[in-house]
């Protein structure tokens, strides 16, 4: 059997040692980290099958560092929390936000023995990194969906999604799922003709999905309306998802007006990925975590003009096409890190490809709905960008270059959140 991978987390050395020690001549392989920073840099470049992490760091504490994690969808190894100087409320917190179990310091061996044996146990039942609705952005729209998706979480009606193409309808239909309940996201959607009801009774109590509620023909459509009628009966969740206009369907003959009743009495908009660039650079960092966990690739970096290019390019294809440049990238970068010039290199294969462009001139894209004060600074973001990637990135050039004093240039690029290599 393979050796099981282990990351302990703690800014004493005599005890990141010690525990070192210990679990090595257990057969165990050990990875050290002195401090949450190191720990984050560990798991984005892989998984370990457990972690054992301290409460008290200097630079983050632990019960931050785990939410973090479980926020962001990487808490899907089993975290053992240490702590020599421990509260029954601080174990009660790491509990409820994922941990596994609590380790008071000094460890007692067989304590810490048995403890790692159930963790690892337990690891086999654990889900692999996934996308979910927190890991889709911070942005103020999406936190907005999530607050609007708790609100009717606990319901039992059928919820309608109206979500442009590749939005993440399904990780807000994944959110309205319970734990431990079944999930069902209907690609077969002539099961609604043969036996709706059998649906039911085979996923009680869970959800059953719609990717695309305006392909069903209208038996599909006259089956799902029956579903729907005999969900609450069974507890489950219907959850419809459309990118097209269901009333102009309706009118055209082409969708069932008792369906769409039906679904428009809750229903809610997903944004489009372009309506929270912001979230961009998280999710294509998140998506290569991914990339890494599968296999299919080694850890890359992106560095920061990368990241912003990615940002300002156009995805009409949303979180799909942009999984599918993150692989690229991925796979076919040749330095340690991804480049600006690699994100052009693969946007403009992209675009080579597409009737319409997707990059060679996204960058250069501006929403003028958009506040005044938003546009320009879009607008300076790029610009100065623009330079730095054409002089390399040499301060002094660009200083010449735009014609701003270098201090001042300093001071600017700080306000527009730009990072340079000086």
């Amino acid at each position: 059997m393979t050796a099981r991978h282990i990351l302990v987390v703690d800014d004493e050395f005599g005890i990141r040692e010690l525990l070192r020690d210990i679990l090595q001549d257990e057969g165990y392989h050990v990875r050290l980290a002195e401090n949450a920073a190191e720990a984050r840099l560990w798991r984005q470049q892989t998984r370990p099958d457990l972690v054992l992490l301290d409460i008290w760091m200097p630079d983050c504490d632990g019960i931050s560092l785990l939410k973090e994690w479980a926020n962001g969808g990487l808490l899907t190894m089993p975290v053992v929390m240490m702590s020599g100087h421990g509260t029954i409320d601080t174990a009660v917190e790491a509990t409820r936000i994922g941990a596994f179990d609590f380790l008071e310091k000094p460890v007692a061996l067989q304590k810490l023995l048995k403890t790692v044996s159930a963790a690892l146990e337990h690891a086999e039942q654990l889900p692999r990194t996934g996308m979910n609705l927190v890991s889709l952005g911070n942005s103020a729209v999406i936190a907005e969906l999530r607050e609007r998706l708790e609100q009717v979480a606990l319901l039992k009606a059928p919820l309608l999604l109206i979500a442009p193409k590749g939005s993440g309808a399904e990780l807000c239909a994944r959110y309205l799922q319970q734990p431990n309940t079944p999930w069902l996201e209907l690609t077969l959607p002539e099961k609604l003709v043969a036996n709706p009801i059998e649906l039911l009774e085979q996923h009680r109590d869970g959800v059953i999905f719609v990717p695309e509620v305006a392909d069903l023909s209208k038996t599909e459509q006259k089956g799902l309306l029956l579903l729907i009628h005999k969900a609450e009966k069974y507890g489950v969740r219907v959850v419809c998802a459309t990118a097209r206009a269901l009333p102009e369907l309706v009118d055209a003959g082409q969708f069932d007006e008792a369906l769409l009743q039906t679904l428009a009495g809750t229903n809610l908009r997903v944004p489009s990925l372009d309506e929270h660039r912001e979230d961009i650079p998280d999710l294509a960092k998140a998506m290569a975590v991914l990339i890494v966990e599968s296999g299919e690739a080694r850890y890359r970096e992106f560095d920061v003009a990368a990241l912003n290019a990615l940002r300002n390019a156009n995805w009409p294809g949303g979180l799909v096409q942009l999984g599918s440049v993150v692989r690229n990238l991925m796979l076919t970068s040749l330095e340690e890190k991804i480049t600006l010039a690699d994100v052009l290199r693969v946007l403009e294969q992209f675009a080579a490809l597409e009737p319409q462009p997707v990059v060679a001139q996204a960058p250069l894209a501006l929403d003028f709905d958009r506040p005044l004060r938003e546009v320009r600074d879009a607008f300076e973001r790029l610009y100065f960008e623009h330079h730095l990637a054409k002089t390399g990135g040499n301060m002094s050039k660009v200083a010449e270059a735009v014609g701003v004093e270098r201090t001042h240039l300093y001071r600017k690029l700080k306000q527009l959140n730009i990072r340079t290599k000086e």
